[in-house]
């Protein structure tokens, strides 16, 4: 049995996660859940699952949260408490389902303290994956994937040489504008990007998704967790998602992994690793799902793809940089402070004005993270207009 501590427990990933477990009650135990501020949630879920402790990561919230479990399990609250469980001593398994470069201490608590960490919080390892994959590869902890495009990579490499391995391929589903006219692209809402057409997820995520960012940061993520270069990273769009990723070998050879759109599946493989168990979800049907399409992105539409390439050549904190300044845009985009369109100009701003800072620590990699917070936003106070 696994003690699982389950990061974001109140989010998609966190939400599937447990879903997981419930399927497998004799092979989990549910040892910390964490959440941002959602208690009605975190009270179902604590009840169901009986933690040992509930973490509130925003303290306001944390009062209610003691009132409501209190004889269910110890609550805590605040950043500290969040790396506390993290790093626990009697944890296998650290599942981090968190939004955003907030995922980036926890997921160096763990490595730190030796603990596997199935990773769905790709900005971990956008911000900070030199660091955290170094110190993985010291401590002897496992990173394993939970994103479907990484977690396809993970079983398409297992038992290949990775001398063989010519090119790593990423499939997008495109997002909602993968056909819309480029001339129309500053006029969109909210409500049309949050229309994802194959993935159900959270706001930021899917966003992403939209402008095409997403798979820009899985570009960076897939080079820290498999070692292979920008160069030899392809994005493929394949609006059917049941392509999750492929690989293509040294003999012009690919190895693809397919699926349902489902994330209860990379989950599972992740969380099992490194079994492989049966699932209760429905089968893949290769005959239903149809013909298989792929077609090059257009980067002159989603220049978010181009920009996240930029900064992972140009390395240092410009990863760190750009995953801020994305992270303030999207959420003045979803709060109507800003037009889609502005989302790749507040990055480009960030990037111009801190994508040479240093990272040779991982507070450096913070300090760049802050600083370009800062400057997204004063860009989008200074007069942008949807």
């Amino acid at each position: 049995m696994k003690s699982v501590v389950l990061l974001g427990s109140t989010g998609s990933i966190g939400v599937s996660t447990l879903d997981v477990v419930a399927a497998h009650p004799a092979r989990f135990r549910v040892e910390a859940l964490v959440a941002s501020r959602n208690v009605d949630r975190l009270e179902e879920q604590a009840r169901r699952f009986r933690p040992d402790v509930a973490v509130v990561a925003d303290p306001s919230f944390a009062p209610d949260a003691a009132r409501r479990l209190a004889g269910v399990c110890r609550v805590e609250a605040g950043r500290d408490a969040v790396l506390a469980v993290s790093r626990s001593s009697t944890a296998d398994l650290v599942v981090n389902g968190l939004v955003g470069a907030a995922g980036l201490e926890p997921t160096w608590a763990a490595v730190d303290a030796g603990i596997d960490v199935a990773l769905a919080n790709k900005e971990a390892l956008v911000a900070g994956g030199a660091f955290v994959t170094a110190r993985a590869a010291e401590s002897g902890a496992l990173v394993l994937p939970v994103d479907s495009e990484h977690n396809a990579l993970h079983q398409c490499l297992k038992g290949e040489s990775a001398s063989e391995v010519r090119r790593l391929w990423l499939t997008a589903s495109g997002g909602p504008f993968r056909d819309r006219e480029a001339s129309t692209m500053a006029s969109i809402t909210p409500e049309e990007a949050l229309r994802h057409p194959t993935w159900v997820m959270g706001p930021k995520i899917t966003i992403d998704s939209a402008t095409l960012m997403n798979k820009g940061l899985e570009i960076i993520e897939a080079r820290w967790l498999f070692g292979v270069p920008s160069e030899r990273i392809a994005v493929v769009i394949h609006p059917k998602s049941v392509v999750h990723s492929m690989v293509e070998f040294a003999d012009g050879s690919f190895k693809a992994q397919l699926g349902m759109t489902d994330m209860r599946h990379p989950i599972q493989y992740a969380m099992s690793w490194p079994e492989r168990w049966p699932s209760a979800l429905p089968p893949f049907d290769p005959i239903a799902a149809g013909p298989l399409e792929f077609r090059a992105p257009d980067l002159a539409k989603f220049p978010c793809l181009a920009l996240a390439r930029e900064a992972l050549e140009r390395g240092g904190a410009a990863p760190a940089v750009l995953n801020a300044a994305n992270e303030v845009a999207v959420e003045a985009f979803l709060s109507l402070r800003a037009g889609f369109s502005d989302i790749p100009r507040v990055v480009r701003a960030a990037l111009e004005r801190h994508g040479d800072d240093p990272a040779a620590t991982l507070g450096d990699v913070l300090e760049a993270d802050r600083r370009a917070r800062a400057t997204a936003s004063a860009w989008l106070s200074s007069g942008v207009k949807r």
